[in-house]
């Protein structure tokens, strides 16, 4: 089973890229619901996040105080890495015993769905990697009709991501993804074809 890392900034196309793989049969791993799946009330990560971060990001029924853990990091890098350093230990755990049951199962390949592909070194349990890009203004707009929120917001959640550039540098293959949706689902299918079939050789 071939795995793939994919990443791309907010608004760039990602999901619809990796609905197309999993359209060609692979199974497809969003280590954002994995992060969601693994902080129910009481669970191991939330116990280890409200040892890093403090008890007042814990709710009394034991359930993870999102916005009280958002406003803790928002402003301060170091709490930032220390949430991230334990979230990222519990999602990376819980990744790799998916890919084993994929694997098992028969899976042609999997796609590991992370925006923080490098930052986390998730990229380091996949064997290929492909980034999403799209124009900023594009990017912008996709957000604003997506998530119903302002320009500004928009445009500092993009900034506070790697730079397209950086993620074309670092990734084996770049999706461009400035035109339809038609287009996103063709190019992505083709180079997943392309993974594949070097797989295979």
């Amino acid at each position: 089973m071939v795995i793939i890392g994919l990443c791309g900034g907010s608004g760039a196309g990602k999901t619809a890229a990796s609905a197309a793989m999993a359209s060609l049969g692979a199974a497809v791993i969003n280590t954002d619901e994995v992060y969601h799946k693994i902080t129910f009330p009481g669970s191991p990560c939330v116990r280890d996040i409200a040892d890093a971060m403090g008890e007042s990001v814990v709710n009394e029924d034991g359930s993870l105080n999102r916005a009280a853990l958002a406003a803790l990091v928002f402003s301060d890098e170091e709490a930032r890495a220390r949430l991230n350093s334990v979230a990222h230990r519990h999602i990376r755990g819980e990744t790799e015993a998916l890919l084993e049951r994929y694997r098992n199962e028969g899976y042609p390949a999997a796609v590991v769905d992370a925006p923080l592909l490098f930052e986390s070194g998730f990229d380091k349990m996949c064997d290929v990697t492909i980034c999403v890009v799209a124009k900023k203004d594009i990017r912008i707009k996709r957000i604003i009709e997506r998530d119903g929120i302002t320009e500004a917001q928009a445009m500092a959640r993009i900034e506070a991501q790697y730079d397209d550039d950086e993620l074309r540098r670092l990734c084996d293959y770049t999706i461009e993804n400035d035109g339809t949706p038609e287009e996103l689902i063709t190019a992505t299918k083709e180079i997943y074809s392309e993974i594949l079939e070097k797989r295979q050789r």
